[in-house]
């Protein structure tokens, strides 16, 4: 990595054949490609966060390292937009005292494609140490791509021509050249989306930059490095990532569709909107995590391969274990309540599920990450149903007080109405609920479970009747609960169980628990489980265990409904669902 006073160790060699204008380059230590970072130095240098240069750093002298989003040269000066995560800044390389119009045109050859696709093939393994430049044959048609500043090209018959930025494409049909290596070096090493290290005076914007999260400064360059080059052709314009699909339609300019984003996410993450949403899915989870710390709540760690399915379903993932087989864990039920029979009280779990249902629509993933709780009580399960919702008004809150610079960054893309919720929360009985959608023109049983249509058409009628996005509804039947559902003593129909919705979709299913072994034993049998695969689990709780509750909620949901986005693929990392196994 090169120190301040210059390039790293091999960084000023040249081509014998450069020109005298090169030669002449009194800023020539101050920008090219970095050597390797091979951890071969520990500088005192500091890298300033882009997100932190704001007017108070005004005339300071920083380092900043960053990719290179767009390059625009005007005159003898050039704009680079520098990104780092989702916050960007103007920087500005002008000739002048620190840089030579060499630099300049080094800075400008960053939105350029290579001169030839067969020569940025060439020039991959660093074509400056090269003794002499190669001669290529092309094979058919080849390009001259523009690029800023000018080429010479060397025809095998002696002949050559200078081909300028000015000028437009040209094509050449099978024949033999060499280019100026050093000048390719440059093409080759400063793409876009190449990782940067530069040195620079923050100077106060005369007006605000558009386009760029710190709209009131911008860097004046001294030096610049090119610390990682990125390919020529990217598989997706990060610009055109960011584009609202609306604004495409209208327009006509490119937007990229999921499968294309996912097919090479690690570009599509790079973007800004994906970078807020999940930096504020890391919120949730820190959110989470302080509020249940703060109730009293333990942190736990439970097993993902188990012995049988723990939701008692058939949707469940089968893997070999020895000579034997064993289930990915659909929830970390069964170990949470074994976890209160053994008297931590109040515990809770971060970590993946697994569930093989063949679904795939907008919100349903093969794996997730669930986010657990499970609590004793002492009279009524309505103690850890005002505990759970509690937990996540907190965390709406939070998000509101500490994200707001990601959930508008996602808004510009996605627009949506701030999410809305009620304190205390608001709770209503199954058969309310039922009762407003018949209202509404829906015809369905009482102990109809509801579906996604239904979900949604209810979310919106109590956001009409209620204002708020946030809500409960209590008192399931029963047939439609898992087996470890503690039944209604006054009605054998329903279940002290709930669930909890966000924007007219759920994202936490709970109940009390049965803690008696033999009513437990019984309703495994009804739902026809092996109980010899559940023996632990029913074991412990026949040396007494106290009434509990808890519920599971998916981070992946509740990340998509509080920004309003269309998709849990949008907020799941690296989505696996039916179709999907990769990357």
């Amino acid at each position: 990595m090169p120190s301040a006073a210059g390039r790293g160790q091999g960084q000023d060699r040249r081509p014998e054949n450069e020109d005298s204008s090169a030669a002449d380059d009194y800023a020539k230590e101050r920008y090219g490609v970095s050597s390797m970072i091979q951890s071969q130095e520990k500088p005192d240098r500091v890298l300033v966060r882009i997100k932190d240069l704001t007017v108070e750093k005004a005339d300071e002298e920083v380092w900043v390292r960053g990719r290179i989003h767009t390059s625009r040269a005007k005159g003898k000066q050039c704009f680079l937009v520098l990104r780092q995560q989702q916050f960007n800044i103007q920087a500005l390389v002008a000739v002048g005292q620190h840089a030579s119009k060499q630099m300049v045109k080094f800075a400008a050859n960053v939105s350029s494609p290579p001169i030839l696709s067969a020569v940025a093939t060439a020039a991959a393994s660093r074509p400056s140490e090269a003794a002499a430049a190669p001669c290529l044959k092309t094979g058919g048609k080849c390009q001259i791509a523009k690029f800023a500043g000018d080429a010479e090209i060397e025809l095998v018959n002696g002949d050559s021509g200078v081909y300028s930025n000015h000028g437009s494409f040209r094509t050449i049909t099978s024949v033999l050249f060499s280019v100026n290596l050093y000048l390719c070096d440059c093409l080759v090493s400063i793409t876009k989306e190449s990782i940067v290290d530069i040195e620079g005076v923050v100077r106060k914007a005369h007006q605000k930059i558009g386009g760029c999260t710190q709209q009131d400064v911008e860097l004046h360059v001294q030096r610049i490095y090119v610390i990682s080059s990125a390919e020529p052709r990217l598989p997706l314009q990060l610009d055109d990532a960011v584009r609202p699909e609306v604004e495409g339609e209208e327009d006509g300019r490119a937007t990229v569709n999921q499968d294309t984003r996912l097919d090479n996410r690690i570009i599509d993450l790079r973007t800004s909107t994906s970078q807020a949403i999940f930096c504020l899915q890391s919120g949730i989870c820190q959110l989470f995590r302080e509020t249940l710390i703060r109730k009293g709540f333990v942190e736990i760690q439970t097993p993902k391969i188990i012995s049988a399915a723990s939701e008692g379903g058939a949707n469940v993932f089968t893997v070999s274990y020895f000579k034997t087989s064993a289930y990915l864990a659909q929830s970390p039920q069964l170990y949470k309540q074994m976890c209160i029979c053994a008297d931590f009280e109040k515990v809770f779990c971060v970590g993946p599920v697994f569930r093989a249902e063949d679904s795939n629509t907008h919100r349903h993933l093969t794996e997730f990450v669930g986010l657990d709780i499970e609590m004793a009580f002492n009279y009524h399960y309505h103690e850890v149903v005002d505990e759970i919702a509690d937990t996540l008004v907190q965390i709406f809150k939070g998000l509101q007080e500490r994200f707001q610079t990601e959930i508008q960054t996602v808004s510009k893309q996605f627009p949506c109405e701030p999410f809305k919720f009620l304190e205390p929360t608001l709770r209503l009985e199954y058969r309310e609920g039922v009762a407003m959608l018949r209202e509404a023109g829906v015809e369905m049983g009482d102990e109809e479970d509801l579906s996604t249509p239904n979900e949604k058409l209810l979310g919106r009628l109590v956001k009409e009747k209620y204002d708020t996005d946030f809500y409960i509804l209590d008192k399931y039947p029963l047939a439609v609960r898992p087996f470890y559902t503690m039944p209604d003593p006054a009605n054998p129909k329903t279940s002290n169980s709930y669930d909890m919705f966000m924007r007219g979709e759920e994202i936490l299913s709970g109940a009390q628990r049965i803690h008696d072994p033999q009513l437990l034993t019984e309703r495994a049998k009804h739902h026809g489980i092996d109980l010899e695969k559940i023996k632990a689990y029913i074991d412990s709780f026949r040396f007494g265990a106290p009434p509990h509750a808890g519920g599971g909620i998916g981070l992946e949901r509740v990340t998509m409904l509080y920004l309003g986005l269309h998709n849990v693929r949008q907020t799941s990392m690296f989505p696996r669902d039916p179709k999907r196994l990769t990357p």
